[in-house]
Formats: structure tokens, sequence, C-alpha cells
């Protein structure tokens, strides 16, 4: 039997051999040697070559499953009592230019009905954004509990809700962070780290944000392989689950890795009528020097819209909840589904959840 040293030996002489010689490997041996890694078996230098040389001949599915398949094996996963549970995997790397609306989506969906979770981390490469961890500490909550703690959270009906940090379901792989910062560019692991879904439901949809118009199937193919039972895939502000405010953006839904349906939304179409794509920080704000003051600035305007006050936020909630009750089939169609969050909006109810 090989060990990781080994294994990680023979993966490396194939997968970095330049553009025309290198190999891929099966699923497998990206598992094994993703373990390796995790478990602090390989040191930082060859994990670097690992992760970069994958990324420089291009990831086949089948690596990509099993460095999935890997985290999975080494993540503390809990099964949630709830019939359905919404899992939104927004960018670990968080935001840079525009505020996080969807910090503010999980207690909203669990006023609508679903129990929602969102996971993250403090800072990451390549954005270092404001991130849904620094949004819950300024919100107060513990940003460090245990998944058996955010599975408690997920089954009170008067909660529904949880943030959980990669740290808490995750070590091994949190424990990559500063050499995924010395690295500089993304790699296998910002593509898979949203899909962990630490805690299911007896259903759990993935809702995912993309950029890039080959990702659908290629993440589609993920959640399925994660073990989760739906996918919605919706093009959105910088990578995250919000889509433009102000122009028409595609959603594509799937169930298992069969595609049901693609939509373009037109924000219009629900009664949103508004000239900017999404909230931009405030002027003299910046990630590098004021995380606080945007956290703060986020949490803000997020408490005013869950009240029910009028704006880009509250627009930004009606357009992402609708989306998650039409995949998940609590509402026939996008218009009743606007209809159903602005009515729990306007109530007020779904501020109590905080």
């Amino acid at each position: 039997m090989k060990t990781s040293q080994t294994l990680m030996h023979s993966i490396i002489q194939r997968i970095a051999t330049g553009p025309d010689l290198s190999k891929n490997i099966d699923l497998e041996e990206a598992k094994a040697g993703m373990q390796g890694i995790l478990r602090g078996e390989i040191d930082d230098v060859q994990s670097a070559i690992f992760l970069i040389a994958l990324r420089m001949k291009r990831e086949t599915m089948d690596e990509n499953e099993g460095i999935l398949a890997a985290i999975l094996a080494e993540s503390d996963r809990q099964q949630v009592e709830v019939d359905e549970l919404v899992d939104l995997g927004d960018p670990y790397s968080g935001y840079n230019r525009s505020i996080p609306v969807s910090s503010f989506l999980p207690p909203l969906l669990a006023d609508l009905g679903l129990p929602t979770v969102i996971h993250g981390l403090d800072s990451v490469s390549p954005k270092f954004g404001l991130t849904h961890r620094h949004i819950n500490a300024a919100l107060g909550l513990d940003v460090n509990h245990s998944t058996a703690q955010a599975k408690t959270r997920l089954e009170t009906p008067s909660i529904g809700w949880s943030y959980i940090d990669q740290a808490s379901y995750c070590r091994g792989l949190h424990d990559l962070v500063p050499l995924r910062g010395r690295l500089i560019k993304r790699t296998v692991i910002n593509t898979v780290e949203t899909l962990i879904a630490p805690l299911r439901g007896k259903t759990t949809h993935s809702i995912l944000g993309y950029v890039h118009k080959p990702y659908p199937p290629i993440y589609a193919h993920l959640v399925n392989a994660s073990g989760m039972d739906s996918a919605l895939l919706v093009r959105g502000v910088e990578g995250g689950v919000i889509p433009s405010l102000r122009q028409k953006g595609l959603m594509i839904s799937y169930q298992g890795s069969t595609e049901q349906g693609r939509v373009d939304i037109d924000p219009k179409s629900l009664g949103i009528e508004q000239t900017l794509r999404a909230i931009a920080f405030p002027e003299g704000l910046s990630v590098e020097n004021d995380l606080e003051k945007l956290a703060q600035h986020t949490v803000d305007l997020g408490k005013a819209a869950l009240a029910g006050e009028k704006g880009l936020f509250y627009d930004g909630l009606v357009l992402a909840a609708s989306l998650v009750l039409w995949h998940t089939k609590k509402a026939t169609s996008l218009a009743l589904a606007a209809e159903m969050t602005r009515a729990t909006l306007d109530a007020g109810t779904a501020l109590k959840r905080l």
C-alpha cells in the first residue's frame, strides 16, 4: 500500500510535466492525494505543486470529484431533522465591490418555511473580501459554534437558520488558508468548497452563484456527487447568489445532475425597478482598511430590509428568495414567490429570527 508521500510523488510526476505531457489522475488518486494534504501528511511545497499543477493542466471532472470526496471524508457532517434544507453556497473569498445581501437570506427563507444554512470563513484568496463570517460577527452571533450547535439552530422552529464556519466543520481544509494566500490564484478548492454542505436535511437544495458560462453543468454534477438533491445555479453579482437588480440574468435548475429548466430572470417582471445592479460599498470604505465598518453597514441595511424598509437591499432579498421559492416548488411562479417574500418582509417577522 502506497504511503501518502509516495502517492503524491507519483501524482506530481504525472500532472506537472508541462503543457503537452501532463497526464490526468483518476478519482481515487485525487481523493487520496487531497486527503493526505488535509491530514497534514504532505508538506506545503508538494501541496502547492499539486494544486497549481492541476489548475494549469485544467482539472478533469474525476479530479474535481475526487478532491470534493476527500474534503467530504474529512468533514464533520450532520443530519438535520427537517424535511427540506437550503444550503447557500456563496463564494468563500467574499465580496470586495458590493454589499453581500445574501447574508440576510437565511432568516428570510427560514421565515418562508425553508430552514437555511450559510457557510464560509474569515478571509481567503483570491479576493480576501467581506464575508458572511464578518457580517454574522457584526450581528453579535457566535461564528465559532460546532456543527452540532448549527444543527440545533436549524431544528429550532423559531430560528431555522445558521452560519457555520469552515474551521468548525473541516479543520484540515481551513488550515490550508495561509497556503492558499501564497498561491495567489484560484485552485480547485475554490470550486468545490461551497459544495460540502456539512448539514443535510431529508432533502437538501444547493443554491450556488457562478460567473463563467461553463460552470453550471460542472457544479450540478458535483452537487449530485456531494449527495445533495437539487441545485439552483444563479448568475449572480461577484459570483454570489444575488442576480443583478437592473438587467436580465440567467438561472438554471437541476434535479440531481439533470437540467430541469433555465429562466432569464427579468427583475422588472417582479416589480423591481432599479438603476443599479447591486449595492456598492460606501465611498471611501475598502475591504483592506474598513472591514468592521463595512460589516456593520451591511447589518444596518439588512435589519432595515427585514423590517420592511424598501430599497436595493429589500429588492435583492425579494429577487433571490423568489428564485429559491420557485426552485423548491414552494411557489408555482416567480411572481407569486415575489408576493410571498414581500408579505413576509413587510410583516417584519424574519427580523425576530436574528
